[in-house]
């Protein structure tokens, strides 16, 4: 059977269509022996092989068996299922890889903006649960310092060799602070610190601007505000709550790893970010 160009299968009475090399990924297993005609639990029907297994189920061990990763949708809740699913097939890196059930289980990530107004300067605050996210983030805002004429945010824009990045201000892994608008006053000149934020190429001084384009960044991102709120009234510091769900992680067999091996798979995490 192994000859063959494309072997069927019928799985619980689901249809599976693939290339024999795909089954033999893991000679030891089932499956492999399946080809051979060396296990009775396979029945070969009209020239397809016939199991009654899980067929909904065996979907993913087949992406398993083509890609060696495990990548399973946000909402997937049958772990146990599926790890018995192919532990039945015995093929036990992938049971291995799916006893790291909290790493491909979705995570709810939460983000934070605080914002207050104070005379000509707003100040913000990022806080967010993933110090990845906020780095991320980190590398996305820049802030430009300048002297410009007036002390108002409707003055004169300098021009852009004339403005002089900033660091922000990292607290912490999970924070980000800066500010923008008029700063000190110098002479008849104010100083003053410019917000930009990427992709979008605008350089920004108003603080409401500045505001509104960072929460149109994070809805873009797949986050969703769940919540407003003031937390200091006398202070004027606005709160903004966000949150996604993070996407599992993609986990794959070690490059090292031979699929021979029916032992414990030496399993590596890989966070495949997506939109």
């Amino acid at each position: 059977m192994s000859g063959r160009e494309v072997v069927a299968l019928s799985v619980g009475g689901v249809r599976f269509v693939t290339r024999p090399r795909t089954l033999l990924q893991f000679p030891e297993s089932r499956l492999a022996r399946m080809l051979g005609g060396d296990d009775p639990e396979f029945k070969l029907v009209n020239g397809e092989f016939f199991v009654d297994r899980d067929g909904a189920l065996f979907c993913y061990i087949m992406d398993f068996l083509r890609t060696l990763q495990v990548s399973l949708p946000t909402d997937f809740s049958d772990f146990q299922r599926l790890r018995r699913e192919a532990e039945f097939y015995e093929l036990y890196p992938l049971a291995d890889l799916l006893g790291q059930e909290q790493l491909l289980k979705p995570r709810l990530e939460i983000l934070e903006v605080r914002f207050s107004l104070q005379e000509m300067q707003a100040f913000f605050r990022i806080f967010g649960s993933c110090s990845s996210t906020v780095e991320l983030l980190a590398e996305r805002i820049t802030v430009l310092t300048g002297q410009q004429p007036g002390h108002g945010w409707s003055s004169a824009f300098p021009s852009h060799k004339a403005l002089v990045p900033l660091p922000l201000e990292r607290p912490s892994h999970h924070d980000i602070v800066f500010q923008c608008g008029t700063d000190c006053c110098a002479g008849d000149r104010f100083v003053a610190r410019y917000v930009s934020i990427k992709p979008d190429n605008r350089i920004l001084i108003n603080g409401t601007n500045v505001l509104g384009l960072l929460m149109d960044t994070l809805l873009k991102d797949g986050f969703r505000l769940i919540s407003t709120r003031a937390v200091s009234s006398d202070e004027k510091v606005e709160c903004y709550s966000f949150e996604r769900t993070q996407r599992p992680a993609s986990l794959s067999i070690a490059a090292n790893q031979c699929p021979e091996s029916s032992g414990m798979a030496q399993a590596r995490s890989r966070v495949q970010k997506g939109k």
